[in-house]
C-alpha cells in the first residue's frame, strides 16, 4: 500500500509526505509501518486498548491513545474507524470528512476535510 496524506497546519503552511506503509489490525488493536523508499522501516506504529507508541529514529513514545498519538504526530486528527471503514469500499460519514470512493476498485482512495482547521487530506494508493 502507498499513502500520499498532504496536511496543512495552517493556510501559510503546508506539510506533506509521501511513503509506502504496510497496515495490519482494525481501529482497536494493529500495527502501521511506515518504509523508506528501499524496503525497511522508517517507523512503527502499535496500538491497543490500552495505549499506543510510536517507534522511529531510535526512540519509542508512548500515548494514551492511537487519536492522541496521530494529533500529536501529524498535527491534525484522521478518523481511524472510519479510514479502516473506507479502506473497505464502505461509504461512512465523519463529521468535516468527505470521502471519495469513485476508484477503491482501481484501489484509490481519496479523503479530504476543510473544517475544522488545519485542513487535511489524505491520499490512497492500495496494492494487492
Amino acid at each position: 500500500m502507498h499513502a500520499e496524506p498532504d496536511e496543512s497546519r495552517d493556510q501559510a503552511q503546508a506539510q506533506a509526505f509521501s511513503a509506502a506503509f504496510e497496515l495490519r489490525g482494525n481501529a482497536k488493536t494493529g500495527e502501521l509501518l511506515l518504509l523508506t523508499p528501499l524496503g525497511s522501516t522508517a517507523a512503527a506504529i502499535r496500538w491497543t486498548p490500552n495505549g499506543a507508541e510510536l517507534q522511529a529514529q531510535g526512540s519509542t513514545r508512548q500515548f494514551g491513545n492511537l487519536q492522541q498519538l496521530i494529533l500529536q504526530t501529524l498535527g491534525s486528527d484522521v478518523p481511524v474507524s472510519a479510514l479502516f471503514l473506507w479502506l473497505r469500499g464502505q461509504d461512512v460519514e465523519v463529521d468535516g470528512w468527505q470521502v471519495d470512493l469513485s476508484q477503491s476498485g482501481q484501489g484509490k482512495i481519496v479523503a479530504s476535510r476543510q473544517q475544522p482547521p488545519p485542513a487535511a487530506q489524505l491520499r490512497l494508493i492500495l496494492e494487492q
